[in-house]
């Protein structure tokens, strides 16, 4: 493969990880029961209330465990893909650089996937934002 070909494929897995990382960073939004309230307010009142509840939120309660959830995919990808790698290896007679290209594929893969993963806000994030919301006269059903 010439060097052109490599930088464009490169260039192919940063733009798809970019991609990746975008969708992965998505946050779950509360779901409202359209009561009195939510239905006199308009639409733009409702996504601000939102959106300064969830700040309000994180200055009191950490909002994900999603940065520890990447890190644990990502180790286990590099143990798998080096363990892969290393047995691929053994049979081609090239165990050591096979299990280095196998644990970086591997973690790759362990943090792409890590990075797809919609982590769900933890409990007291979410029972904070509730509350925020119930205060302005909403009723959130769930989490989306």
């Amino acid at each position: 493969m010439n060097k052109e070909n490599r930088l464009s494929i490169n260039s192919c897995h940063i733009l798809m990880a970019f991609c990746f990382l975008i969708v992965g960073c998505a946050s779950p939004k509360p779901i409202l029961y359209p009561n009195a309230h939510l239905n006199s307010v308009g639409q733009q009142q409702v996504d601000q209330d939102i959106a300064e509840c969830q700040q309000i939120a994180k200055q009191y309660a950490s909002a994900s465990n999603a940065g520890e959830q990447v890190a644990k995919s990502t180790a286990v990808g590099a143990g798998v893909g080096a363990a892969s790698g290393a047995v691929v290896g053994a049979m081609r007679g090239s165990a050591s650089s096979s299990s280095l290209f196998g644990a970086a594929a591997g973690a790759t893969a362990g943090l792409i996937r890590g990075l797809m993963r919609r982590n769900p806000p933890n409990p007291a994030y979410r029972n904070f934002v509730n509350q925020c919301l119930s205060e302005r006269g909403y009723q959130s059903v769930g989490w989306d």
